[in-house]
C-alpha cells in the first residue's frame, strides 16, 4: 500500500481540497478573501488550481507506475477512466486560464465570453473530478478499507462539495451580472 497510498491522498489533496478553495475565492458569500481586489483573487485562483493540477498529475504519475510495478492493466475501471478524462480535462482547463490573462491571443472573443466559458467548463470539470473521487469510492480498496457509516459521510463529502460550489458559481456570476446594472 505504500506507493500506491500516494494515489488518493494527492488527488484528494488536489480535487477535495486545492480545486474547491481555488473556486470559493470568488464566491461573493464565503470567501475568505472576499474584501481583496479581483487581481488578488485570480492570482490565488490561479496558484491554486496550479498546485491541484500538480497534485494531480503526481496522482495519476503514482498511480500508472504502480500499476506497471505490479503488472496491472491502466484505465480499465470507471473510476480509472473517468480520472484520466478529469486529469487530462484538469490540463486544459489551465491551458483555457491562462488564454485569459492574455485574452489578445483569443481574436474575435471577448473578455467576458472567456470568463463565462471558463467559468461554465470549469465547473464541468470540477464535477468530473467529484465522480471519479466517489467511483474511487466504490473501489475494493476503498470499500475494504472505509466500511460502515464512515464510506457514507466520505461519499457525502464530494457531493457536497459539489452542490456548494454549484451554488456558489452560479450566485456569484448572478451577483456580478446584478452589479453590472
Amino acid at each position: 500500500a505504500g506507493l500506491f497510498s500516494w494515489h488518493p491522498l494527492l488527488m484528494a489533496l488536489a480535487f477535495s481540497f486545492l480545486m474547491t478553495e481555488a473556486l470559493l475565492i470568488f464566491s461573493p458569500e464565503i470567501s475568505l478573501l472576499r474584501s481583496f481586489s479581483r487581481k488578488v483573487k485570480v492570482r490565488v485562483h490561479w496558484a491554486l488550481q496550479l498546485l491541484a493540477l500538480l497534485c494531480a498529475l503526481l496522482g495519476l504519475g503514482v498511480i500508472t507506475y504502480n500499476k506497471h510495478l505490479n503488472g496491472k492493466a491502466h484505465f480499465v475501471t470507471w473510476h480509472g477512466l473517468t480520472g484520466l478524462l478529469t486529469v487530462l480535462y484538469a490540463s486544459g482547463q489551465c491551458v483555457g486560464g491562462v488564454l485569459l490573462l492574455y485574452p489578445k491571443l483569443m481574436k474575435n472573443w471577448t473578455l467576458a465570453k472567456l470568463k463565462l466559458y471558463h467559468a461554465t467548463s470549469g465547473l464541468v470539470g470540477y464535477l468530473l473530478g467529484c465522480a471519479s473521487l466517489m467511483l474511487g469510492m466504490c473501489s475494493l480498496w476503498f470499500t475494504t478499507s472505509v466500511t460502515s457509516v464512515s464510506w457514507y459521510l466520505a461519499m457525502l463529502c464530494p457531493l457536497l462539495t459539489s452542490l456548494v460550489i454549484m451554488n456558489q458559481v452560479s450566485n456569484a456570476y448572478l451577483y456580478r451580472k446584478r452589479s453590472q446594472h
